[in-house]
């Protein structure tokens, strides 16, 4: 791929998700109350995951960070 087809973000070094959170991030500080808020609450994210073995369903695991979804 030469230079000037790539992406800004890829010369930057940083990955498509990394570029779309900072993008996002920009835009949400630059709200006005309260969607400012309202948005920065949406932003944070939960879910459970749980390990299946044989088609039974293990213990659930909360996941708060990208971090632990691995593990």
């Amino acid at each position: 791929m030469s230079p000037a087809s790539t992406t800004y973000w890829r010369i930057a070094g940083m990955t498509y998700l990394q570029y779309v959170n900072r993008a996002a991030g920009a835009v949400r500080s630059g709200l006005k109350e309260p969607t400012k808020s309202k948005l920065l609450a949406q932003s944070e994210f939960k879910y459970n995951a749980s390990a299946w073995e044989s088609g039974i369903q293990g213990a659930k695991k909360e996941i708060s960070a990208l971090g632990q979804a691995g593990k």
